[in-house]
């Protein structure tokens, strides 16, 4: 393989767990999931996001900082790994959620653990319009995410670009899934996992498997 660990991002409700799973699956790699379920501030934050926000984006970043200095710790290239999410992920989700005297310091503590973890080989961002997220978010029933705007999706969706464009450290996948079904149709994952054994360029590469 190409590339040893391979984070998967995308925006609320876009399937990164699902396709995660299934990858890590096909290439007998190692996963790493995002504990969400075990962040008691995510019902709360959905309730009352002035309040909790800050609790919230500092509880994912600490769990995400202990499980990625886990593989910091070990052997990373003993076996693959893929991860549905990127640890920068923190950062975004912190400039949308949080005041300026927050963030100031959420970024101090995130810039300092992010020194000391492991970037990826490869990035795949599953990119999916705001009108297929909202119906996946609906069906997936999580009753704290029913009342997540369409503009709050377009802002997540834009920090992420934002990003992407400063930061062309490794690969960066942007792959369109808004019209594909990945676990159901066997061709479009079968393109997606083909991916992952192809040489890319540093920086955003758009790819299109329809």
């Amino acid at each position: 393989m190409k590339y040893q660990f391979i984070a998967i991002e995308g925006n609320i409700g876009v399937g990164k767990t699902t396709f995660s799973r299934m990858l890590a699956k096909e290439l007998k790699f190692r996963i790493i999931l995002e504990e969400f379920a075990d962040n008691p501030f995510l019902p709360k934050f959905y309730e009352h996001p002035e309040r909790y926000a800050f609790s919230l984006e500092l509880f994912f970043m600490a769990e995400r900082y202990r499980q990625l200095g886990e593989i910091r710790d070990k052997d990373l290239f003993s076996k693959g790994i893929v991860s549905d999410y990127f640890f920068v992920k923190s950062k975004l989700f912190a400039e949308n959620n949080l005041n300026d005297d927050e963030l100031l310091l959420f970024n101090r503590l995130s810039d300092i653990a992010l020194k000391n973890l492991p970037k990826p080989d490869l990035l795949i961002y599953l990119h999916s319009d705001v009108k297929r997220l909202q119906f996946n978010i609906e069906k997936r029933g999580r009753s704290f995410e029913q009342n997540i705007s369409n503009d709050y999706l377009f802002d997540i969706q834009n920090k992420y670009f934002d990003f992407f464009k400063k930061h062309p450290d490794f690969p960066i996948l942007i792959v369109d899934v808004s019209e594909v079904d990945f676990v159901n149709q066997k061709d479009i994952f079968q393109r997606l996992v083909a991916l992952t054994s192809k040489s890319h360029q540093k920086g955003i590469n758009r790819i299109s498997i329809t």
